[in-house]
């Protein structure tokens, strides 16, 4: 069943993987080690996942979340452990970083994300964390990315915020 809905999202968004066979990406998913169990909790989440690309250096396909907004199921999150640990009141249910580990995810760069945007426009009402440069982490910061005006913007924001229109987008490679 997620293979086929796989398939018919792979089907409707040419766009977003062009010259790249349905066979391909089957194969590699019916090969692929337990990733179609990672691909199914990211559409349980909200994710909706799809191939984006193929990563020239190993050749696997690079599946996405590309829901219009950040995955629903993976909001209200402060960015990692140790913030989630830091606060002493109204503490959010986890972390991005904890979710997305959990998952079986990695969380989009800046440049993952800048590109992602270039296949469609997402996060027009919401903003993701990114992957966060261990030198603005130690400051006790972390970045998130949004699309407002026609343009993807990078900001920052402590570590230990969260707020309901601020979740994650997840990258996994098959």
């Amino acid at each position: 069943m997620m293979i086929e809905l796989l398939r018919q999202r792979f089907e409707s968004n040419m766009q977003r993987h062009a010259g790249l066979e349905w066979s391909a990406v089957q194969a590699r998913l019916e090969a692929g080690g337990g990733k179609l169990a990672v691909l199914a909790e990211m559409e349980r989440t909200g994710g909706e996942p799809d191939v984006v690309g193929v990563d020239n250096t190993s050749g696997e396909i690079v599946f996405c979340d590309c829901a219009p907004e950040s995955p629903a199921g993976r909001r209200s999150l402060c960015y990692d452990q140790d913030a989630l640990a830091a606060r002493k009141e109204n503490k959010p249910a986890g972390s991005a970083l904890q979710l997305a580990a959990a998952i079986g995810v990695e969380l989009l760069n800046e440049e993952q994300y800048r590109y992602l945007q270039t296949l469609g426009e997402f996060d027009r009402k919401t903003s993701s964390w990114i992957e966060t440069p261990a030198s603005i982490r130690r400051q006790g910061g972390a970045l998130f990315c949004d699309r407002r005006y026609g343009q993807v913007f990078v900001y920052h924001n402590g570590a230990e915020s969260y707020y309901a229109a601020r979740g994650f987008r997840g990258l996994v490679r098959i």
